[in-house]
């Protein structure tokens, strides 16, 4: 428990180092730009549920995961629609403008057919014909 915990801090804190566009290819191409903070029990859900398994799937493949602190400006490049008030939030990016959101971690129930609903609607992603990947996400009991 207390590894997992150090863990997930050193992670949150190597986030909030500030994010360069330039460095991070946040502001380039189709993006997931997630939204966090220390101490958000559903951040720590998501990466620990979710995170290990989402760059090896065809969304990953084809929206790259990167994360911000919410306290944090977003990147250099980036624009945000509104606000974030919530996290996590996840932010799907073009070019480093925002095109969709999904505020709040639903659970790995929905969090994928949520994402797959904004890919398919906001850029016209098709699924794993997209990326040639084969769908590697973790089955759900």
């Amino acid at each position: 428990m207390l590894l997992r915990t150090l863990t997930y801090l050193f992670l949150a804190l190597a986030c909030a180092l500030p994010l360069r566009a330039e460095d991070r290819g946040v502001a380039e191409g189709v993006t997931l730009l997630m939204v966090e903070q220390i101490g958000c029990h559903y951040c720590q859900d998501w990466h620990e549920k979710i995170g290990p398994a989402y760059p090896k799937t065809a969304e990953g493949a084809f929206a790259p995961l990167h994360s911000v602190m919410i306290s944090a400006d977003p990147p250099e490049g980036v624009e945000y629609a509104r606000p974030v008030l919530f996290t996590p939030t996840f932010l799907l990016l073009e070019d480093g403008t925002e095109i969709g959101r999904i505020e709040g971690h639903p659970g790995e129930d929905f969090f994928w057919g949520l994402l797959e609903m904004m890919l398919k609607d906001k850029t016209g992603f098709t699924g794993a014909e997209d990326t040639g990947t084969e769908d590697k996400r973790p089955e759900i009991n």
